[in-house]
């Protein structure tokens, strides 16, 4: 079982080099940097270190998957956030887990006492109400259905359509927005009945740079998003 390590990047120099550091190489088969546009010093820096860079064409989180896919030589992927927010010695006990048979494994920042240090009261309360929406909804039990930091059996992109434009594009359209995929996700997987675990991870603050939310327009598209899944995606 081959693990890619993924890592989207955009303007994240200053925390690269605090976080890179502290990965192994040998902890994974592939370190897969995608890079939205960049203009930090941030491709160089990848470069320099001698991982391999693909910078995407078109911009937002979702097509630096989806432009990637091909790229990912590893039968399980993990999407790892380099600006602080994910902790890198979580990355072996992900891949220990999944190798228990999970199609998804997730670093969940509010299991068994772990904390984002990240959230403020509106990011709070939002992650609250979307994974209590996403459990309502679709009959899972997520302790953190939005959070990027996963792994998760890449054969699973196809089997839950996530590669497809038409899984976002009504709501990008009505809402001017561009969406990520790992809420989209986590709902198919739980509509799918797919084998899923949590272990808990804190989230600190991010080092540096500047978040890249959109509160209002996200959340109004992934809202939309979980309701329309509940009745006309099969």
């Amino acid at each position: 079982m081959k693990v890619t390590l993924f890592i989207p990047v955009l303007n994240e120099l200053e925390a690269m080099k605090t976080i890179m550091p502290q990965i192994k190489r040998e902890w994974v088969d592939q370190i897969l940097f995608v890079d939205g546009g960049s203009t930090d010093g941030t491709q160089d820096y990848v470069r320099q270190h001698g991982f391999e860079l693909y910078v995407q064409k078109k911009k937002g989180l979702r097509y630096a998957f989806m432009e990637a896919i091909d790229l990912m030589k590893g039968d399980i992927v993990i999407s790892f956030s380099p600006d602080g927010n994910s902790i890198s010695e979580l990355i072996p006990p992900l891949i220990e887990k999944m190798k228990e048979g999970y199609d998804m494994v997730i670093v969940s920042r509010y299991a068994d006492g772990a904390k984002s240090y990240d959230d403020d009261a509106v990011t709070a309360f939002g992650n609250w109400l979307f994974t209590k929406t996403v459990n309502v909804l679709h009959g899972s039990k997520y302790t953190d259905a939005l959070v990027m930091y996963r792994a998760f059996r890449k054969d699973i992109i196809f089997q839950l359509d996530l590669h497809k434009e038409e899984s976002y594009t009504f709501e990008e359209k009505l809402f001017r927005t561009r969406m990520g995929w790992e809420p989209l996700m986590s709902v198919r997987a739980a509509k799918r009945k797919l084998k899923v675990a949590d272990i808990p991870g804190d989230e600190p603050a991010r080092i540096g740079g500047a978040r890249k939310l959109q509160v209002i327009r996200w959340g109004a598209a992934y809202y939309f998003q979980f309701f329309k899944e509940k009745f006309f995606w099969r």
